[in-house]
């Protein structure tokens, strides 16, 4: 694994525009940044990547299994308790999921650890699957990159797959923030990708949704909402005013209630538990925990619920070295083994994972000057040399 620098393409960025990647800068800072890219071999990807992938998320299946219906687990996740059957009925009707993220510390040399696992509202998916795909193809044919070059990335080509597995002969809804151009960019690619699988779809505000007298959601042409791929959390969901009206409705959400477990970094000390000693992961407990003791004065305090690295401090003999503000943390934290990021040339880079229908696909590397990744972190593209 190396970071190399590259010249950029001097056209990125109406290449970037032309393919609908508004986001491509950020209050005046780049968000996508191409005058570098991170080089694997292909036995990195495929032995030290791709396999941890498949076993981390196959270990996250197992906990969830044992977590749906046991009221101790859901009661530590702080998950509130009208949801416990909404999110046991949806694992038991074996509910599919379209997608999800890892996001891995790994320097080249040691096993991939598990940061936290972005279960049910992950983005950066469009640059990961396509833009960085463009990049690849257009930096060989400019030499601006080694022409035996490749990239993990199927990204695409699955979520099409996924779709119409998913699918069915329903009509799909995507709904999420639509003043957000970050999520409305991943509803419009989504979306991109349903069609492409033959799904009739309508993109609506999560506020837009409407609600019937007979407990069905419904859309602004009073379409009822049979299925519906949500940009939106769990954790939100329950709190809103219509949260109370999930359990009866007839959608189906994308992704589903159990993936509310899933997305929440109590399953951190959750899977420590349950596997101990794993190689790909880290020690890790519940802050009220008295084992949390055996992390001793260093650590990672994460809340329950937390968003772009919001409210997560690294700590180190005592000493709090850096922690983004933001509005979490009333369910309570977690404390993960601190593993800091490696540095190359400066730069601390979290390796994003990308599963799709439970199949390891892909790779977006999200590098920043600070050891916290947060949203103004740069997205990197990556290639195998």
């Amino acid at each position: 694994m190396q970071r190399i620098i590259c010249p950029e393409r001097d056209d990125w960025r109406a290449t970037a525009e032309s393919a609908g990647f508004d986001f491509h800068t950020i209050d005046g800072e780049r968000y996508w940044d191409e005058r570098a890219y991170y080089a694997f071999t292909l036995d990195e990807i495929e032995r030290q990547i791709e396999q941890p992938t498949a076993e981390i998320d196959a270990l996250c299946l197992e906990l969830v299994g044992h977590a749906v219906d046991d009221e101790d687990y859901l009661g530590r996740l702080k998950i509130p308790e009208a949801f416990w059957p909404l999110i046991s009925e949806s694992w038991h009707r074996d509910d599919g999921s379209l997608y999800g993220r890892l996001d891995l510390s790994f320097d080249g040399r040691n096993p991939a650890k598990l940061l936290e696992y972005n279960a049910d509202t992950p983005t950066s998916i469009f640059e990961a699957a396509v833009f960085q795909w463009t990049w690849l193809e257009q930096a060989i044919e400019r030499n601006i990159i080694p022409r035996r070059a490749d990239q993990f990335n199927s990204i695409h080509e699955r979520l099409i797959e996924a779709w119409k597995k998913l699918g069915g002969a329903h009509h799909l809804h995507l709904a999420g923030m639509t003043d957000s151009t970050e999520d409305a960019g991943t509803l419009a690619y989504l979306e991109d990708t349903a069609s492409q699988a033959g799904l009739g779809t309508t993109l609506i505000d999560i506020e837009d949704i409407g609600l019937r007298d007979d407990g069905s959601f419904v859309d602004l042409d009073d379409r009822e909402i049979e299925l519906a791929f949500k940009l939106y959390p769990w954790e939100w969901m329950f709190r809103d005013a219509f949260g109370a009206k999930l359990a009866k409705a007839p959608t189906r959400w994308i992704e589903p209630p159990w993936k509310a477990i899933l997305s929440n970094k109590g399953i951190l000390p959750l899977l420590w538990e349950m596997f101990p000693n794993h190689p790909n992961l880290l020690p890790a407990y519940f802050e009220d925990d008295p084992n949390a003791a055996r992390l001793g004065m260093s650590f990672v305090r994460k809340p329950l619920y937390s968003r772009e690295g919001a409210n997560i401090a690294l700590v180190s003999a005592g000493t709090t070295l850096v922690e983004q503000e933001g509005p979490y943390g009333a369910e309570g934290f977690v404390r993960q083994a601190l593993a800091p990021l490696p540095n190359f040339s400066g730069q601390h880079p979290v390796l994003g994972s990308w599963l799709v229908d439970h199949a390891p696909c892909g790779l977006s590397i999200r590098e920043d000057e600070n050891p916290i990744t947060g949203n103004t972190s740069r997205f990197l593209p990556h290639a195998i040399l």
